[in-house]
């Protein structure tokens, strides 16, 4: 008999495996607090029934799963560097072509090519040509004193061909060589290196948030910005690509790789940069079906972390992820064709590797987003603690 009381009716919700499983985990921190089973139910938004069925079905996986989950992750990631390491021993014999390497200068060019465009160390390269180290490291004499430096720009502009010379400069200066940028400058037409023409800029015609009230992130982890990009394979296969930018590093956090990336897949892939940086305060995105999916809402909820959605086809509020993906787009998307899944994974990974660590950023002082990260942390984190 009910008498009086208010009945509390909840909209019926399809609950994936995963979802049920962060559910019970939340369940568990807030009874250990010392909450009631009722208001627990309430929390997560299901009935008490409900519960107890999950706890009953779902409680006693837990540790099993885990464990098994990571043995699987480690065989994985054995494979993938077997794999790896036989595909990209074939590309480099498909990269050196036909044809005999009968002298050591032809030789010489194979194993900087492969280190350049494959970026395999001077060992494993000598090993695949037959080129003896010493031989390689062997420099002749010049009449040109800048040989070797015109040869250091051919061999930037091949393997970023979309840089010009400011960058260029600004990597020859990190690795600590003096010279003028008009030098540079004077080499790089010189050589008839390409050097990108302006773009002139579109005028955006949406309406703009205003300055004052616009979000911006004021230190590392504030605010988190999520975007999707699409690709094709070489036998029509279409791959989706998740970009997390670190709004004020400009570090890219992760590009997850797969042929299908729905809500699930992306809370995994935040749960796991939040496992080494901890929870943002806020996540910037658009309203697409994964970034509005009730996954990712429990999550924040759950994580005390704040959205921050822009406006429907204002692609333009999102500009640090969009200029990331466009990067990634001009740079590496544009210029190779995948194979493969584990092809496009393996590239995608090395050309983040690259972007955080190796390219110099213009927002950022012409300094690399790890460089500009860490030198903020040394400034800044001694007043903060």
């Amino acid at each position: 008999m009910l008498g009086e009381g208010r009945i509390i009716t909840m909209a019926r919700r399809r609950h994936t495996p995963e979802q049920i499983i962060r559910k019970l985990r939340e369940a568990d921190r807030l009874l250990a607090e010392g909450g009631e089973v009722a208001d627990v139910a309430r929390h997560l938004e299901i009935s008490e029934a409900t519960y107890h069925r999950w706890r009953a079905q779902f409680g006693g996986m837990k540790a099993d799963d885990v464990k098994r989950l990571k043995e699987l992750e480690a065989e994985n990631a054995r494979l993938k560097r077997i794999v790896a390491d036989k595909e990209l021993e074939i590309d480099a014999l498909r990269e050196i072509g036909q044809g005999k390497l009968v002298s050591p200068s032809r030789r010489r060019r194979a194993v900087a090519m492969l280190q350049e465009r494959l970026g395999l160390s001077q060992r494993r390269a000598c090993r695949i040509v037959g080129q003896h180290r010493s031989t390689q490291r062997y420099q002749p004499a010049d009449a040109d004193p800048d040989s070797d430096l015109r040869e250091r720009l051919r061999r930037f502009a091949r393997a970023h061909p979309r840089w010009g010379y400011r960058r260029a400069h600004a990597v020859l200066v990190r690795e600590g060589l003096v010279v003028n940028r008009k030098k540079i400058q004077r080499l790089w037409r010189e050589e008839g290196l390409r050097v990108p023409a302006k773009r002139s800029k579109r005028r955006r015609l949406g309406e703009s948030v205003a300055p004052a009230t616009r979000l911006r992130a004021e230190r590392p982890d504030h605010v988190w910005a999520l975007d999707y990009q699409f690709d094709v394979t070489a036998a029509g296969r279409t791959i989706k690509i998740l970009h997390v930018v670190d709004e004020f590093t400009r570090e890219s956090l992760a590009d997850l790789v797969a042929y299908s990336i729905d809500a699930d897949a992306t809370v995994a892939c935040l749960d796991k940069i939040a496992a080494v940086r901890g929870f943002p305060q806020f996540i910037r995105c658009d309203n697409g079906p994964e970034l509005t999916a009730a996954a990712l809402r429990d999550w924040c909820r759950f994580t005390s972390t704040r959205t921050s959605y822009i406006e429907p086809g204002s692609p333009w509020q999102n500009p640090w992820v969009e200029s990331y993906g466009g990067r990634m787009r001009d740079e590496l998307l544009a210029v190779e064709q995948f194979d493969t899944l584990l092809e496009a994974q393996v590239l995608v990974a090395d050309w983040r590797e690259e972007y955080n660590n190796y390219r110099p950023h213009s927002a950022l002082g012409m300094l690399t987003p790890a460089e500009f990260a860490q030198r903020w942390r040394s400034q800044h984190q001694p007043q903060l603690s």
